[in-house]
């Protein structure tokens, strides 16, 4: 302030409230801390925004419908997302980092496609790393399940993680990486501050099992929201999307062999079917068994076959009543008629008179 606003008496007033005011945060900040505090006593709450996590989900092109429909149910329902626009293929996934730097994101979802039928989920720290590669199987989107379940949108939900995250040290890691990526940020100004779902992860058959719960009542009664989908991890990498290799999959088999098998099985089979058909060609033999006399009692007349048994004759009633089978002549029908005996209009030639 200067000199010739202090000597006014709007100066001075305002001197001494700043005067009184630094008085009172100096007396504040002095203040000791008490000793103990009850436990009763409700947490202060903080406003501020502390955990800025920001999510870049996007994909490169040539992704399938089913897996763009992945892709936007995911963004639905995580609110700390940001979208981006389709990348080329050729562009090297370093460019990705450059891309999060630019939305101001630290984490990021990357979807690829291949052959229209395969699909690959990047998640990655930006740019420090680490990084996981995953291959999604069994993709059954929100549309396409059409389940019970609902939830508030932009809601904060709980992850719940299998057992066997704590067992072997990748699995750590991966759930560490969905945490931050999955979680939503406390605070967060397009979130609400109610928790209403839960997003299990389960290990089984080397695979991580991904399902979303919507929480309809607390004694744990769930109905699922979808999606529905399964990550298969084939590698980690200690940077973002680049780095030396952490973790390899050993169970992992590439879709093309997984595909190759199937035919090698298919085709197995019309092998197999063609041994059989010639290994009964060459057991087969070549004579039938020869007939019993005992069988010709079941040909002709069951009473004539009887009386001969017993060496009498029939009664003549009986006779009688046995008939002969009559055998049918194939005869010509009249009415059909050689074509060579028409002529083009279809009459009968007529003879010619040598009168």
């Amino acid at each position: 302030m200067s000199k010739k606003n202090r000597k006014t008496k709007l100066g001075r007033v305002l001197e001494k409230r700043k005067r009184e005011e630094s008085g009172d945060e100096a007396k504040e900040n002095d203040q000791p801390l008490p000793p103990s505090r009850v436990s009763d006593e409700p947490i202060p709450k903080k406003s501020k925004w502390i955990n800025r996590q920001r999510v870049l989900v996007f994909a490169a092109r040539g992704t399938t419908q089913r897996d763009r429909h992945l892709m936007n149910d995911l963004k639905r329902i995580m609110p700390h997302s940001k979208p981006e626009n389709k990348i080329s293929r050729r562009e090297h996934l370093a460019v990705i980092n450059e891309l999060c730097k630019s939305k101001n994101c630290n984490k990021s979802v990357f979807f690829e496609g291949r052959k229209k039928q395969d699909l690959y989920m990047w998640v990655s720290n930006v740019p420090e790393g680490p990084s996981a590669k995953f291959l999604i199987e069994s993709v059954f989107t929100m549309q396409e399940l059409r389940l019970t379940g609902n939830c508030l949108k932009g809601s904060r939900p709980l992850l719940s993680f299998d057992e066997n995250f704590q067992k072997e040290p990748h699995y750590a890691l991966i759930k560490e990486l969905f945490i931050q990526v999955f979680g939503v940020p406390n605070r967060h100004p397009k979130s609400q501050p109610f928790i209403d779902r839960v997003i299990s992860f389960t290990v089984l058959d080397n695979r991580i099992w991904y399902r979303h719960y919507q929480i309809l009542k607390e004694d744990g009664a769930l109905a699922e929201i979808g999606p529905r989908f399964v990550f298969n991890p084939i590698k980690i990498f200690d940077g973002s999307f680049t780095g030396n290799t952490l973790w390899d999959n050993p169970h992992y088999v590439t879709p093309n062999m997984y595909r190759r098998r199937l035919s090698a099985i298919a085709g197995q089979k019309y092998v197999d079917r063609r041994n059989q058909k010639l290994a009964y060609k060459v057991s087969r033999p070549k004579t039938s068994y020869p007939s019993l006399p005992e069988d010709d009692i079941f040909e002709g007349d069951t009473l004539e076959k009887a009386a001969k048994v017993v060496d009498e004759p029939l009664p003549p009633q009986i006779s009688d009543m046995i008939e002969e089978p009559v055998k049918k002549k194939l005869t010509v029908k009249p009415h059909i008629i050689s074509f060579r005996n028409r002529n083009r209009l279809g009459k009968k030639e007529k003879p010619i008179d040598n009168e």
